[in-house]
């Protein structure tokens, strides 16, 4: 008997080694049954996942093998960058700096101008100041649209139909700081304190006037961080608008990219680093300071 025992003990199931609950007995006496571990259950459901994903993306992994050290020969000219356009060679200078100066006026021009709409809309679309709550889920219809289109469609769209140059990608950059901000702004809206609106509407203020004097002070912490978010976003979004004619650095990485040439690529990549380095930095203090 006690062979048999030992025997169906050791052709326990894998699936019951694994999955099922554990009886642990303590020195007192009481038993307690130990939590299954859901590791090797989320192993396996990843690994299926990921082959399942590769095999229906025709994904090739012998591709990355072969051909993987093709990033390290790219990357290596890349951090080699040619350091003409930074003063050496005048012409080249000014080329890099004319560009990633029309990149910052696209991102700034276009995010206060997006934000500044944003506003507005962002009121009309927050159920707690506006009850027609037809307006209200126009104006929601209206963001998710605006939201679902992507930066890169956006430009596309605006290059075709105002020309190519900068003021496609502001129009693009305009486009999705409005969609961004305003959905931000809403959700922030509602969670508001509305005492002291409902005071001033109680004292004769019409809605404009409750709003900015009891509401806006509350969001206007908020708001300005959503704009200084926005702009450190579409700094790097203006760096690739160039692709499909917005003007910008996008121009010069496309055509530096079609050239081979990853020397100057290099040198816009690190002007580029550079610059959102610095407006990441200031807007985090910025918020720092407004929070």
């Amino acid at each position: 008997m006690k062979k048999k025992t030992s025997d169906t003990a050791y052709r326990e199931p894998l699936f019951d080694r694994i999955f099922k609950p554990r009886t642990i007995t303590l020195p007192n006496g009481h038993t307690v049954k130990k939590p299954v571990s859901r590791v090797p259950l989320i192993t396996v459901i990843v690994i299926a996942v990921i082959l399942v994903s590769a095999k229906v993306t025709e994904f090739d992994f012998g591709i990355i093998l072969k051909r993987g050290y093709q990033l390290g020969y790219i990357l290596g000219r890349i951090f080699h960058p040619d350091w003409s356009y930074f003063g050496a060679d005048p012409a080249n200078t000014s080329k890099l700096f004319s560009a990633l100066l029309d990149t910052i006026k696209m991102s700034v021009l276009g995010s206060v101008i997006g934000a500044t709409l944003a506003l507005p809309i962002a009121v009309l679309s927050s159920t707690n100041i506006n009850k027609n709550g037809i307006v209200v889920w126009f104006f929601r219809i209206l963001l998710m649209v605006v939201r679902t289109l992507p930066t890169l469609i956006i430009a596309k769209f605006a290059a075709l139909i105002f020309g190519l140059g900068t003021f496609a990608g502001t129009v693009a950059i305009v486009v999705f700081t409005f969609g961004v901000v305003a959905k931000m702004m809403y959700e922030s809206i509602e969670t508001i304190d509305m005492g002291a609106f409902e005071a001033s509407e109680s004292f004769g203020a019409n809605k404009f006037q409750a709003f900015w004097n009891a509401c806006m002070p509350q969001i206007l912490p908020t708001y300005l961080s959503y704009c200084l978010y926005s702009l450190e976003m579409n700094i790097r979004a203006a760096a690739i608008l160039g692709y499909v004619g917005a003007g910008g650095l996008g121009i010069l990485i496309n055509e530096f990219i079609g050239w081979r040439d990853y020397e100057s690529l290099g040198a816009v990549l690190l002007a580029l680093f550079v610059v959102v380095f610095i407006i990441e930095n200031t807007s985090q203090y910025l918020r720092k300071k407004l929070s």
